[in-house]
């Protein structure tokens, strides 16, 4: 969840401004410099530049992106500026599905847990029962 960016620079009739992430809408130009992270999930419309995408893959080497050219939210930009037309944002983002799944994973059980809780319920009452009847004989 900390890989997320914070601003986004977007570009309104020609001018950079720089704006909170939630702002950023489908189809909206959004430019990125070297060393910055991608705020949201988008296809390169001009330019060109290599990014490190080791968050998500683990791959060291970073990709080499040109336009059409898909680049994936909170991965960062490495060598070149370039400009993306927005694509999916806020929770429709890879980040914010894996962060999703991830949260979901953490507060369910998988079914087999499940009958093993069960077992291990109705095993200990059968212990207690065995070892009372036991003890009274």
């Amino acid at each position: 969840m900390g890989l997320k960016a914070k601003t986004s620079r977007i570009l309104i009739n020609g001018v950079e401004k720089e704006v909170p992430v939630e702002e950023v809408t489908v189809s909206d130009i959004v430019i990125v410099r070297p060393g910055e992270k991608i705020p949201v999930d988008r296809v390169v419309v001009e330019s060109s530049s290599a990014v490190d995408e080791s968050m998500l893959t683990g791959e060291s080497i970073s990709v080499e992106k040109s336009p059409g050219s898909t680049v994936i939210g909170a991965t960062l930009n490495k060598t070149g500026s370039f400009g993306f037309r927005a694509t999916k944002v806020g929770a429709n983002t890879a980040l914010a599905q894996i962060i999703r799944l991830v949260e979901t994973a953490q507060t369910t059980k998988a079914p087999i847990q499940r009958v093993a809780d069960v077992f291990a319920g109705n095993f200990i009452v059968t212990v207690h029962i065995t070892a009372l009847l036991a003890f009274f004989f």
